[in-house]
């Protein structure tokens, strides 16, 4: 499966685009939710997008991953990013399920359908033992796909200033064919 070119039953996952930064702008307005990403608040929409979509563009060079913009089947509305991202914990390499939607998307399932379509992507093509996600401990919704997509808590800490539950899940191979 070619990870930049993914599909799940109501979304198209591609690569994110410097073309993209006027739509994701919207991410980081009017976001209550905004606090538990980890971006600094008080640069504008703009330079947020812009760094955003930098960010991936280097992780894909570097990685082969990243945040992929996440568009619908029926109209191909841009709704958010979702991936899988490189991370370090303790010295060791993990790789995180992860994903933002720009608020009018929200409470629609997108949030569980882009996560399980990443655990799937992960299981079949990373070589970890697990897969994880970050979660500010207050983003009960964010909280509540890691529980649908079958994780559980592995253990608490701070990240990027916040206070989060690192969630998990094993690779179990066989399960996920």
């Amino acid at each position: 499966m070619d990870y930049f070119n993914q599909e799940s039953e109501r979304l198209i996952f591609r690569k994110m685009m410097r073309e993209d930064i006027p739509t994701w702008m919207s991410f980081f307005i009017d976001n209550e939710k905004l606090k538990y990403v980890g971006v600094d608040i008080t640069l504008d929409a703009e330079t947020l997008a812009t760094q955003w979509v930098e960010k991936q563009l280097k992780r894909y060079a570097d990685e082969g991953l990243g945040h992929l913009a996440v568009l619908t089947k029926e109209g191909g509305n841009f709704i958010g990013v979702g991936g899988i991202l490189p991370r370090e914990f303790d010295g060791k390499r993990e790789y995180e399920v992860s994903y933002s939607l720009i608020p009018k998307y929200w409470n629609k399932g997108y949030g569980t359908e882009i996560a399980r379509q990443m655990r799937t992507y992960g299981f079949q093509n990373v070589d970890s033992k697990r897969l994880i996600s970050i979660i500010d401990k207050a983003n009960t919704a964010s909280i509540n796909v890691a529980k649908k997509n079958g994780m559980h808590v592995l253990f608490e800490t701070i990240y990027l200033g916040l206070d989060v539950f690192v969630f998990g899940i094993e690779n179990d191979r066989k399960a996920h064919r």
